[in-house]
């Protein structure tokens, strides 16, 4: 029999520190945890279904757990302001995974500034979807984003008190300028909501630069308060804070499966029908990649579409009460479905949509902010004021010329455009230009006042 050395004090000490910093290890190793770290506007029943349900998935999948940490910084304009400064800041990377929810406009801009990451999905998946949809994009052709849902925009307005109070049914854009309806329209802040600043884009696209200012110009008059949040305006519609309501649809649906179709309505003007994507991508430099990949997958993928438009007491539903009630990207999926959908076929809808000009809405989004906030929402008071006089004056000849002076603007829609493709980045320009246009507006509602006498 061989000799066996006994060890040393020494030795056993080395050996048992060895044994206690495997143990040590241990646990490191069996309960390790990938992360992803998603950037979105999204409300919680959407983070919370789409957060729980992927990290289902991707431990089928992978075999391997996932933390989803959710950020939101306050709304879509604010969270894309913050990337856009952080990547200003840290170029190749802002620690943050995912961009999720917001128009598509946010994202042509993030993706010609190059913070955007490429991936292409699977080409099974992208077989089940459909690159445009009446000359709309619903995922970028360099896969650098993707339409996550289908959103439209339109008018939210209770049936009942409208009814009661014998106001008109708002089918159009351009009806939401009538002056009786003063007061009894809610409306967001476009320089914090993309969902608001996307209607107001809209009507400029559908009616013209100088008629679709001068529509905006009356109805602000006949907005009661801006909010910051679009998701704020549903809610003042059903409990009456005002009659009409620029929403989106999914907030829209919401309500009315709550309160029933029959109190509250929501109409997508026939006059600017357009059909958005909703965007996700990954962004520059994401510190997850390959999670992050695998989120893109999931949220495309046929069963995370269920959960947009399925009923919270459908087996593959949301459990969130009240569901989710958006439109997928999947054109196959709604025949799939069937009755079992919350919300309208957007593939299905009757006559084309306006054709939206996504590079010029993406162009001149913070102009158009600038030129909003100015005119509008800053001067609200003074608007009003003057909007209250004008419906007062009896006289035809004076209402019409008191209006023509009221919805004048500064600048045209070329200057804007050139303003907004340079000079507009300069924060001295741009300061000076609101202080201009501020003086302008105070200016023209003095007038307008003096002429409805």
């Amino acid at each position: 029999m061989p000799y066996l050395k006994p060890l040393g004090r020494c030795s056993v000490h080395l050996a048992t520190w060895g044994i206690v910093l495997c143990l040590l290890a241990l646990p490191a190793v069996l309960f390790a945890q990938d992360e992803l770290i998603i950037i979105s506007p999204h409300p919680e029943g959407i983070e919370t279904e789409f957060g729980t349900n992927f990290e289902k998935w991707y431990a089928e999948e992978t075999g391997r757990t996932v933390k989803t940490d959710w950020r939101d910084v306050g709304g879509t304009s604010s969270n894309y302001r913050f990337i856009e400064s952080e990547f200003k800041r840290v170029p190749e990377s802002i620690g943050v995974d995912i961009f999720f929810g917001g128009g598509t406009d946010n994202y042509l801009r993030l993706s010609n500034n190059g913070w955007l990451n490429t991936y292409k999905l699977p080409e099974a998946q992208l077989e089940q979807m459909t690159q445009s949809f009446q000359g709309i994009p619903l995922y970028d052709a360099e896969y650098q984003w993707y339409g996550a849902a289908l959103s439209s925009f339109g008018i939210m307005y209770n049936e009942e008190l409208r009814e009661m109070l014998s106001l008109p049914k708002a089918t159009a854009w351009q009806d939401l300028g009538d002056v009786t309806l003063l007061g009894k329209i809610g409306a967001a802040d476009p320089r914090e909501s993309g969902s608001a600043h996307m209607v107001y884009e809209i009507i400029l696209q559908t009616l013209g630069w100088e008629e679709g200012f001068a529509l905006l110009t009356k109805m602000g008059g006949n907005v009661r308060g801006f909010s910051a949040g679009a998701n704020a305006i549903p809610t003042d519609v059903v409990a009456g804070q005002v009659i009409y309501g620029l929403a989106i649809d999914f907030y829209a649906y919401g309500q009315i499966a709550v309160v029933g179709a029959d109190k509250i309505k929501y109409i997508v003007p026939a006059d600017g029908a357009v059909i958005n994507a909703d965007p996700i991508a990954i962004l520059k430099g994401a510190p997850n990649l390959p999670v992050a990949q695998k989120f893109l997958e999931f949220v495309l993928s046929a069963d995370a579409q269920k959960l947009w438009m399925l009923r919270d007491t459908d087996s593959e539903g949301p459990k969130w009460k009240g569901g989710l009630n958006r439109a997928s990207v999947l054109p196959a999926l709604y025949d799939k479905l069937g009755e079992r959908c919350t919300v309208p076929n957007p593939f299905a809808m009757e006559g084309a949509p306006f054709q939206y000009n996504s590079d010029k809405g993406s162009e001149r989004w913070d102009i158009v902010n600038g030129l909003f906030g100015v005119l509008i929402i800053d001067s609200h008071k003074d608007l009003v004021n003057t909007w209250k006089a004008i419906r007062k004056c009896k006289d035809p000849a004076k209402r019409d010329a008191a209006i023509a002076v009221l919805t004048k603007m500064p600048i045209t829609e070329e200057e804007a455009m050139e303003l907004a493709g340079g000079a507009w980045k300069d924060p001295t320009v741009r300061n000076e230009k609101i202080k201009e246009w501020g003086q302008f507006a105070k200016e023209k509602f003095k007038e307008a006042r003096n002429l409805a006498r």
